[in-house]
């Protein structure tokens, strides 16, 4: 259906992101409880709370504009999110869930820097320089949100999770009479791990 103004492409704009929000605040306590590594379970759960808080200054943009704060269906971040239900559901190693788990969370991230960026745009054209405020803030959370999980894998989680398939595959070849393969840590590296040197082990 042909949006018949700005205005009205705007605000719907804004309903969907704030459903986007209220999903996210139920789905962010699973991804959390079910993560092993407890940097990002720290990081899942410290941004629901700035879920929660982005909400609340969602309600004051649609106070600020007279309107009723209320969302229509995100199907986008409904499908994200199912998504991340699904690689919660299958049968990974903790190291390798926490990863599927970031990618899924950035996946998420990457849907709301979109979104709130063209938001902040919007209210920019339409001179709305208290919303634009506002919606750059929440932008740059979920910019900051995005860069900590990516800090997150790449000091940890994802080396963890290739060092758990590699020891998966290394153990499948031993029972067949394989020779290892697979892995491309040094035996010292390999050893320093099995003393439990390594971060999170």
């Amino acid at each position: 259906m042909q949006m018949d103004s700005f205005d009205k492409l705007y605000v719907d704009q804004l309903r969907d992101m704030y459903n986007a929000e209220k999903q996210l605040t139920k789905a962010l306590p699973k991804m959390a409880k079910a993560a092993s590594n407890r940097e990002l379970r720290a990081a899942l759960e410290e941004h629901l709370e700035v879920t929660k808080r982005q909400v609340e200054r969602l309600e004051e943009i649609f106070r600020g504009l007279g309107r009723p704060a209320t969302g229509k269906t995100c199907k986008g971040m409904g499908g994200l999110i199912e998504e991340g239900q699904e690689i919660l559901e299958e049968d990974f190693e903790p190291d390798v869930l926490d990863a599927g788990i970031i990618a899924a969370a950035q996946k998420v991230e990457h849907y709301e820097i979109a979104s709130y960026g063209t938001l902040r745009t919007f209210a920019e054209t339409k001179g709305d320089t208290k919303s634009a405020r506002i919606l750059q803030e929440i932008l740059e959370e979920e910019k900051e949100a995005d860069r900590r999980l990516t800090d997150i894998a790449e000091s940890t989680i994802n080396a963890e999770a290739e060092t758990a398939g590699s020891e998966t595959g290394d153990k499948e070849g031993e029972k067949r009479g394989s020779p290892r393969t697979g892995t491309r840590q040094t035996g010292a590296e390999s050893e320093r791990r099995r003393e439990g040197d390594g971060p999170w082990l």
